[in-house]
This record gives C-alpha cells, structure tokens and sequence, in this order.
C-alpha cells in the first residue's frame, strides 16, 4: 500500500529494510497525477522491492527541501535513509520499474 507521508525521517525510521521510493509531488502537478497511477500499479502487483511513499512538496516543504527537489515529479530511492539515486519527470511502467530495481 502506497502511503502518503508528512514526516520522511519518521517513515524512514520505522522502514530500515530494504528500498524505500520516494515519490515527491504536487496534486496540481499534471506529470505526477500521470506518474500516480503506474505507481498504484506496480504496487498492487508487487512488481518491485521497494516500499513506495508519497510526499506532497507543497505540504512537506521543509523535506523537499532537505532532498533538494526542484522539479517535480521527483522519485528518490533510499536504502537505509540514504539516497542511491533519482529521477525526474514521468517514467512509464517499463522505465520506472527499471529505476526501481537497478
């Protein structure tokens, strides 16, 4: 189940196994609302390792800003709480899945 995130540091402490995927957006963001739905989907199928959240910029912006998130959408995957690597933009399933588990 994806969860929708105010407090990263607290979900990342709780969540020390594994991928986590960070998906920073905005509801007004016309990529990210295209990018929402191949996230529920790899999700639901369980396509992927990792554990996906969502962090709205505009009500978590004092965590966009510690991650540096000028564009949206940005995905972030974290091991540990410590970013491997990221992405911008919208990414169809074959891509996202390939960012995710690479």
């Amino acid at each position: 189940m994806i969860e929708h995130v105010e407090k990263l540091n607290e979900f990342i402490e709780k969540t020390q196994n594994g991928l986590v995927l960070v998906d920073f957006y905005a509801s007004w963001c016309g990529p990210c609302r295209m990018l929402s739905p191949v996230l529920e989907k790899i999700d639901d199928e369980n396509k992927s390792n990792a554990k996906i959240i969502k962090v709205d910029v505009d009500v978590a912006l004092d965590i966009a800003r510690k991650y540096s998130i000028q564009v949206i959408p940005t995905l972030v995957i974290l091991e540990n709480g410590k970013e491997l690597r990221r992405s911008t933009g919208y990414l169809p399933e074959n891509q996202l899945l390939k960012f995710i588990n690479q």
